[in-house]
């Protein structure tokens, strides 16, 4: 079942110690004081977080011991070696990942499984050309995590890639991924070239994913069109999160969440602008404007399931709150792209009963994923 993992990877650790001497914030900080760590914290975006976990609130880590996290990501050895290029064009390194620091850096967040998915680029745009290329580098992503699966019960779950918009490639690799590799579900991209997954193009592979029952978690990217668009700003800035929206509106423009209704879908960020823009929306997107109408729209916005990785703060957090009930809301970190207090800082402060906290950082994944009951 593809390359093997070893369990006893050395890791080394690339954080300045100093830096991080500061202790976390806990119960009763200002919010002045929980953004002033965050921004210490924040260099660690690009280096491992296990230094930082370090100084998070033990009682705030032994409170939730045991949480799912529905959004990290793996940075394989094959992955970095095909991002080289573009590595050294940016000056940006990827962040320092390997299994075995992965679970170090979970278990002093208290998490007990973080799903995982690709990160963008290779899995997204090598997937444009419809190529030989596209569908081996989905392959190789798909074995290797079920690999990781598989050595390390019940740590790891697994979204696998496709190789849209490649339709027969994409077929072939959700049979492969379900029927062989077992996997959780499916991860999919934002936008694919000039098209968001609601587009009819994709129709034949989420008629698919409909049959099966699908749970396809849906991750931000920097669609074709708006790609560098300020100079020294990056994409994750802002489009990643217009992205999101974008995606929901194709599905609901092409009536998608009602054809696929037997698929779980999974959005990031919070649902990034899409909170905001819900209610313009659902109120200006139907052909025939009609109260009933619009309410249709924004039920299949509730039946939605959103990650609050790097989007626990206040004003995103409390929107979600305002579109969705609490049971489509899931824990999430963006790990190791973002460390994981970026994320559980805020929620752990937001100010929000025990029973709620419960179902966000395992009782709404544990329904999900059956198999991660306890």
């Amino acid at each position: 079942m593809g390359r093997q993992v070893s369990r006893k990877t050395n890791v080394t650790v690339g954080v300045d110690r100093a830096r991080l001497a500061a202790p976390a914030p806990g119960a009763g900080s200002s919010r002045r004081e929980v953004l002033q760590w965050l921004a210490m914290a924040g260099a660690g975006s690009l280096v491992p977080a296990s230094g930082l976990l370090a100084q998070t609130n033990p009682a705030a880590v032994v409170a939730h011991a045991g949480r799912i996290d529905v959004h990290q990501h793996t940075v394989p050895p094959f992955y970095t070696k095909v991002m080289e290029k573009e590595i050294l064009a940016t000056g940006h390194p990827l962040p320092t990942w390997t299994p075995a620091l992965a679970i170090e850096t979970m278990d002093k967040a208290g998490v007990a499984t973080g799903m995982l998915s690709p990160m963008t680029r290779v899995v997204q745009d090598s997937l444009s050309d419809k190529s030989e290329r596209a569908r081996k580098l989905a392959r190789q992503n798909n074995d290797y995590t079920q690999q990781l699966v598989h050595d390390y019960p019940g740590r790891f779950g697994h979204f696998a890639a496709l190789p849209l918009p490649d339709t027969d490639g994409s077929l072939k690799e959700i049979a492969y991924a379900y029927d062989t590799l077992k996997a959780d579900g499916i991860s999919l991209w934002t936008s694919y070239g000039d098209k968001w997954p609601g587009d009819p193009a994709f129709a034949p592979v989420f008629e698919e994913l409909n049959r099966r029952r699908a749970i396809v978690f849906i991750h931000s990217a920097p669609p074709a069109c708006c790609r560098t668009l300020q100079p020294g700003v990056m994409d994750s800035v802002v489009e990643y999160d217009f992205d999101i929206a974008r995606a929901i509106v194709s599905f609901l423009k092409n009536d998608g969440f009602r054809k696929y209704s037997n698929v779980r879908f999974i959005f990031p960020h919070s649902g990034g602008t899409l909170p905001m823009l819900a209610n313009r929306v659902t109120e200006t997107l139907p052909e025939k404007r009609s109260e009933t109408e619009s309410e249709n729209l924004m039920e299949q916005i509730r039946n939605l399931y959103f990650d609050i990785a790097h989007a626990a703060y206040p004003a995103p957090f409390t929107a979600l709150t305002k579109i969705v009930p609490l049971t489509q809301i899931l824990f999430g970190s963006d790990y190791p792209i973002v460390p994981f207090p970026v994320t559980e800082v805020p929620l752990d402060h937001i100010g929000t009963p025990p029973s709620f906290l419960e179902a966000v950082n395992r009782g709404n994944a544990e329904k999900l994923f059956p198999r991660l009951k306890t």
